[in-house]
């Protein structure tokens, strides 16, 4: 009998099982992370959070240069139960001293308004606010954790900017991952990466998230007052939050259009 047949498909199998084994293990693992990091931003309170409200000063950027800068208020509502499709939130920045100028943020859609009315912005636009919504990882760990197909991969422990951090590679069931950096010592969020393929132009893009400052609002829950955005190694937005506020409701009708608002027709 030649048991070379039976040697090296028993081999393969010891292999697939070593592999299978090794990659729940790291999942396991990755999944414990991310409990823990809810855990660390509010556990019960941060995943009921269904209000929030942020002051602050809010910059955009072009190639690392400065090109907007303003004063902000930014209320966000999540929505329970989820939409079936679009994000699981609503918002509102106001902008201005004056807070004449605004952006509203549905779960599909999104408007700019002013005395002149209310824009729906351009879709480009309004693809880089869902990409950017889907892939954050305080959205993620609030909204996303549980979604089916959801892997959390256990990359290492490493040191980021000083810092001692777990990382995790976390891949939805459309194979996007975002790669999640965790404060070892407090377990909260401080950096991301994820990189996605714009369908016209065929270029890839890496995008980079730095999230800081962590501070209770009040209500358990920890928020970041400092997050810095960047694409393809130039920054592109950041916003320094002088107060952060957890299940404070927003003002009537803030998500909403205003009543007598002209509709104008959208610019690309």
């Amino acid at each position: 009998m030649n048991f070379r047949r039976f040697i090296v498909p028993l081999a393969s199998l010891a292999l697939l099982a070593f592999v299978g084994a090794l990659s729940a293990q790291s999942d396991h693992k990755g999944r414990d992370i991310i409990d823990k990091s809810v855990a660390a931003l509010g556990g019960d309170r941060f995943l009921n959070m269904r209000y929030r409200v942020a002051r602050g000063r809010v910059y955009s950027f072009f190639h690392d240069q400065l090109s907007a800068l303003d004063v902000a208020t930014v209320y966000t509502e999540y929505l329970s139960p989820r939409p079936a499709a679009g994000l699981a939130l609503r918002e509102r920045e106001i902008l201005g001293k004056k807070q004449d100028y605004s952006y509203l943020f549905l779960p599909d859609r999104a408007f700019d308004i002013s005395y002149r009315g209310a824009r729906p912005i351009p879709d480009e636009s309004w693809q880089r606010y869902l990409r950017t919504t889907e892939n954050d990882i305080l959205y993620i760990l609030k909204v996303r954790r549980d979604e089916p197909g959801m892997l959390y991969d256990y990359v290492g422990a490493d040191v980021y900017l000083s810092t001692h951090v777990e990382i995790v590679d976390i891949t939805d069931a459309q194979s996007r991952t975002v790669r999640a950096f965790f404060d070892y010592n407090t377990m909260l969020p401080i950096h991301e990466t994820y990189s996605w393929l714009d369908p016209d132009t065929k270029y890839h893009n890496d995008e980079v998230a730095d999230y800081d400052k962590y501070r209770d609002t009040g209500d358990g829950v920890m928020w970041p007052y400092s997050i810095e955005r960047s694409r393809n190694g130039y920054k592109s937005y950041q916003m320094f939050a002088t107060k952060v506020e957890a299940n404070q409701s927003a003002p009537a009708n803030t998500f909403e259009l205003p009543p007598k608002a002209k509709l104008l027709r959208q610019v690309n």
